[in-house]
């Protein structure tokens, strides 16, 4: 199999657009998934599912894409899926999709847990098919010039990543069960980790983990090559706006980065560049396909289990 650029470096224009099916009719598919499928030359929004009809039919009738009548109806309108849902429930269906020969797009953690995790990302090798994980920051241009920078620099010591929010305090998420439930660690934690391990390299183990009551979560990691890194997260901070910062530091000074406030949309079309050239050149690999998001659900594992034994 072929591997991918990257997003760094854009993959080969594609002629034909990729029919895609959404699978959730929630916030985010509305705020990024549907519009972002829609308007991208190389895809289509074919079709939209969810357990329950209505929102699948007021989403879909806005973007002139059908309302799918089950998840098997679904993957017989489309090349890829886009899941817009809950970890539990993309697990189980990205699995059949993976099956079914269809590319996915998968949302951040992929699963509920490592083992999901582990039959998903099989599930995709064994197909074949093309993966990506909805990992925005790491798509954003502003990140992708960051990270060239400092990987030319190199000799980095050490880390933090900082995301302080009060998302679950109020606001569109607040009634999101999956995150209430599973917490700041799940959510954001993917994010902060993947540009942690972008920036210093691999993280190879999860050193110390502490959680409060109230979901502040700060997690100690090793690289390879011996840097240290931190990420302090919460959504149950009365904090707004929202504070992300990752920074750096070592032979070189000190480096920062910040996310650009309404960035989300923008990430998610250089996102399906990629994507919709890797379906178009039968590539399979990415530093953000699916065992991306395996990698990062192990540290999320380690990180709990490391927690829950305090």
């Amino acid at each position: 199999m072929r591997k991918a650029a990257g997003s760094a470096n854009r993959l080969p224009a594609v002629d034909t657009p990729l029919r895609v099916g959404l699978v959730g009719a929630g916030p985010w598919a509305k705020l990024i998934h549907a519009p972002g499928l829609a308007d991208h030359p190389g895809t289509k929004l074919a079709a939209v599912w969810t357990r329950r009809p209505e929102p699948a039919k007021e989403l879909a009738d806005n973007y002139g894409a059908v309302a799918a009548g089950s998840f098997d109806e679904l993957l017989d309108q489309v090349d890829a899926v886009a899941f817009a849902v809950p970890p539990s429930v993309q697990a189980e269906l990205g699995v059949q999709a993976a099956r079914a020969g269809k590319h996915l797009i998968l949302e951040k953690p992929i699963a509920p847990d490592l083992a999901s995790a582990e039959r998903l990302a099989d599930a995709v090798a064994e197909a074949g098919v093309a993966s990506l994980v909805v990992l925005t920051l790491r798509f954003a241009a502003i990140t992708r010039e960051w990270l060239t920078d400092i990987a030319a620099l190199g000799e980095w010591r050490g880390g933090t990543a900082r995301w302080l929010s009060g998302a679950l305090l109020g606001g569109v998420y607040e009634g999101s069960q999956w995150r209430t439930d599973e917490g700041a660690l799940a959510d954001i934690g993917p994010h902060a980790f993947d540009l942690l391990d972008a920036a210093l390299g691999e993280i190879t183990s999860v050193l110390a983990a502490h959680v409060t009551e109230d979901d502040l979560w700060q997690v100690l990691f090793e690289h390879d090559g011996g840097a240290t890194s931190t990420a302090t997260l919460s959504l149950r901070l009365p904090i707004d706006p929202t504070i992300v910062e990752l920074s750096v530091y070592g032979e070189h000074g000190y480096r920062s980065l910040g996310r650009k406030p309404g960035s989300a949309l923008e990430s998610y079309v250089a996102l399906l560049d990629d994507f919709a050239a890797m379906a178009a050149s039968q590539t399979t690999e990415h530093p953000c396909d699916v065992r991306r998001g395996l990698h990062i659900q192990r540290l999320i594992h380690q990180a709990r289990t490391l927690a829950n034994a305090e």
